[in-house]
């Protein structure tokens, strides 16, 4: 007998393919036309899915009501989306770029994030109550690297093909995909001053800390996971290359071997324990060094579509799993404060240095770009990913008799909620930037453009008088007022009737306007009369150019709308003949 399976497999399945499904009917709306990112919209399905509104999302029965299981399919679920990523980003910028352009690369990844980790260090401390300076470095080394999943949303599409030149996509391509992995070397030497300076059970100081950080974060982690990341990615290339020739793989492998790549580094990286992150782009940039691949697939959908897919779903992910509770109820920062300092980290965080360097960055070539780029440096997958990290050092390196030490424990709480709020922050305002910025540049102009429409009767209009005419029409003479064709090359001394056209008011006007009209018509009879006259009482000489024709006027009217009369006037400013359209 049939039976309801309401299993959470069954309702993730359910809810997480119905939103791509509807999202996949309006994306191109939503992205080319509102210019709405991924990481927005999928945010909200996840709130809105999430325990706090419709419960079809639960993390912690997936977790077990454990918050260390919660934490580590976080951890796990950020690694993957951020491995395919990078080795994706690695893919997409062509052959030897990390060599033609180390240059740059060095300045936004030296000098560029020791700032960033330092403001974000300094305005924690000043705005967290109760913290200490290397604790307040240990939460800003995990929101200092820049997003590349939410930096794809900037540097692709419509908005990018048309605002922002290519040299300048690459480059924050390059930057985002490399400091994700270079965040190590910060986070963890505030952890190290922490673990052995700041508090008992540790003994070996400073110079141990130091020791520690340069050995296995510098050496072991940074360096071998380069020349790991570079063989590997040299390597598969020269495979790849191998095969191709000999027709060994078909289409389908052959798209999907970056992916496959990205997997693979991924999981040799963590069995050896060096930076998974850096590998992997490393490796993604390494495999194009011929360009290559790159341009073989080029126009291929498939890296796009599977980059497309992890996004949604992480970040559908973060809007379940976000302690949106612990923003407002908590005990370690009240949510004024949380406010100030989202706003002080999304300005001071990376602008000032970013604009202080952008004259030695030949990719930024103007302020406004400068201004762009210190802007645009989203928070997101990474700083989610480093926040589950630096918990898992406090909480399980950090132990004395068996008990975490209190502030490691307080720390570990700090980071959680400090992080999860800046991840927010950016999702929302880097993400609505861009909207909000083109609805505030074509709200007033069509504000305007309403507002003249629906306004009285206009000013006239006066058209400039053209000395020579590219009309091809023959002299007319329309009741007394002659016009002539200018037949000399030489420009004419005088001056023809200024023309000036006026638009009626609308047809509930009309009839208030008609006893007015009438009263002109005698003086624009008379004034008709005298320029008649005048006209024709002078004689032209022969070597005197003729004054230019001004080019006939044509008023295109749709029939449900009333006449629109064409008024003519002299030198002297009044109104010497009315053309009805008609005539």
């Amino acid at each position: 007998m049939p039976t309801l399976e309401i299993t959470n497999f069954n309702i993730v399945c359910s809810v997480l393919g119905g939103f791509i499904t509807l999202f996949g009917l309006v994306s191109y709306l939503c992205k080319e036309r509102f210019y709405l990112s991924e990481a927005l919209i999928s945010t909200l399905a996840g709130v809105v899915f999430s325990p706090h509104a419709a419960n079809f999302i639960k993390p912690m029965d997936y977790a077990m009501d454990s918050q260390r299981n919660l934490d580590a399919i976080t951890l796990y679920f950020t690694r993957l989306v951020l491995g395919v990523q990078l080795v994706i980003a690695g893919v997409q910028l062509p052959g030897r770029y990390l060599q033609t352009e180390w240059k740059s690369l060095a300045l936004l990844l030296g000098p560029g994030m020791a700032v960033m980790w330092l403001s974000s260090g300094l305005l924690i401390w000043g705005l967290v109550p109760n913290i200490s300076f290397v604790e307040a470095l240990a939460v800003g080394a995990c929101v200092t690297p820049t997003d590349p999943v939410l930096s794809n949303s900037i540097v692709k599409g419509k908005f990018a093909d048309k605002n922002i030149p290519r040299p300048l996509q690459r480059i924050i391509i390059a930057e985002s995909g490399a400091n994700d992995g270079l965040g190590y070397p910060f986070l963890f030497l505030a952890l190290y001053l922490l673990k052995y300076t700041q508090g008992p059970g540790f003994s070996g100081g400073g110079g141990k800390a130091i020791a520690l950080w340069v050995y296995e974060t510098l050496v072991y982690e940074i360096l071998l996971s380069v020349v790991y990341g570079a063989v590997v990615g040299w390597l598969s290339m020269k495979l790849l290359h191998w095969a191709e020739e000999k027709r060994y793989v078909d289409r389908e492998s052959f798209l999907v071997f970056a992916i496959s790549l990205g997997l693979f580094i991924m999981g040799t990286c963590g069995l050896i324990g060096t930076d998974d992150l850096l590998a992997c782009f490393i490796a993604g940039n390494a495999f194009t060094h011929d360009d290559w691949f790159r341009l073989e697939t080029m126009d291929d959908s498939l890296q796009p579509t599977i980059d497309m897919l992890l996004n949604l779903a992480i970040f559908v992910w973060f809007g379940a799993v976000c302690p949106w509770v612990l923003f407002a109820h908590n005990d370690i920062i009240p949510i004024y404060r949380l406010i100030v300092l989202g706003i002080l980290i999304l300005l001071f965080r990376r602008l000032p240095v970013v604009f202080a360097m952008h004259k030695y960055i030949h990719q930024i070539e103007q302020i406004s770009q400068a201004l762009f780029v210190g802007f645009f440096g989203p928070i997101g997958v990474g700083a989610i990913f480093y926040l589950s990290v630096c918990r898992n050092f406090l909480l399980e390196d950090m132990m004395v008799d068996g008990v975490v030490r209190s502030d490691a424990a307080r720390t570990a709480e700090v980071t959680y909620i400090v992080v999860w709020f800046l991840v927010i922050c950016s999702i929302f305002v880097h993400g609505l930037s861009i909207p909000l910025g083109k609805a505030g540049y074509h709200i007033p102009r069509t504000i305007s453009t309403a507002l003249s429409s629906n306004s009285g009767e206009q000013e006239p209009i006066r058209l400039p008088s053209n000395l020579n005419t590219h009309s091809t029409a023959t002299p007319t003479s329309h009741r007394g007022l002659r016009f002539y064709r200018n037949r000399s090359s030489a420009p004419s001394t005088r001056e023809p009737p200024r023309v000036v056209f006026q638009i009626s008011a609308p047809q509930q006007r009309r009839e208030e306007q008609q006893e007015e009209e009438q009263g002109q018509q005698q003086r624009e009879d008379s004034a008709v009369a005298s320029a008649a006259n005048a006209s024709a009482d002078e004689t032209l000489s022969p070597q005197k150019s003729m004054p230019a024709v001004p080019a006939p006027l044509t008023v295109h009217e749709r029939h449900d709308e009333p006449r629109r009369p064409i008024k003519l006037m002299g030198d002297d400013g009044r109104v010497t003949q009315t053309l009805n359209d008609s005539e």
